[in-house]
């Protein structure tokens, strides 16, 4: 699907982002025997304080389909970026829409968002063994593994660093 409309999130949408992260989160299997870290995504409001929440939704019915959260080094949700990059966490699609191109429009807004920041990447990590299709979308919009930037938060959470390397807006 195409011309999936991509803008931030108004606080009136974080309600049903809070739903469609857990949902989707739940669907991969990424919440079982999880420590508190549904009530983390759910959290949109405590998220949007310390980064950018985007949703994608359906232009002809205003349908949530997905959301994103944005975020610069420093800030609370940071966790792989350093100084002149930007990363983003916690992309999810509401499992009833995957296919439609929500992830790969919001990925492509946190591509766009990072170069006019004139970031020289943009990073994500990703749940080792888990969603298959978004480590796809990513390896098709050049993320390349950073296995230095691995991570394990917690016993049996291993997430994977990936890197896009982005050339600042001429």
């Amino acid at each position: 699907m195409t011309g999936l409309l991509v803008r931030p999130a108004e606080p009136a949408d974080f309600a049903g982002v809070a739903r469609l992260t857990v949902a989707a989160y739940e669907a991969d299997g990424q919440l079982k025997g999880e420590n508190g870290y549904a009530a983390v995504l759910a959290d949109v409001a405590g998220r949007a304080v310390h980064g950018e929440i985007l949703i994608a939704a359906d232009p002809a019915t205003g349908q949530l389909l997905g959301s994103v959260t944005f975020v610069l080094p420093g800030t609370r949700y940071a966790e792989l970026c350093g100084p002149g990059e930007a990363e983003f966490r916690m992309l999810a699609v509401d499992p009833a829409a995957q296919g439609r191109g929500a992830g790969a429009a919001l990925v492509g807004a946190c591509v766009a968002r990072a170069t006019e920041l004139g970031c020289t990447a943009l990073l994500i990590c990703v749940r080792d063994g888990h969603a298959e299709s978004a480590h796809r979308l990513y390896r098709r919009r050049g993320f390349v593994r950073v296995p230095e930037k691995d991570w394990t938060p917690l016993p049996g959470v291993d997430l994977l660093a990936l890197r896009l390397a982005l050339t600042a807006p001429s």
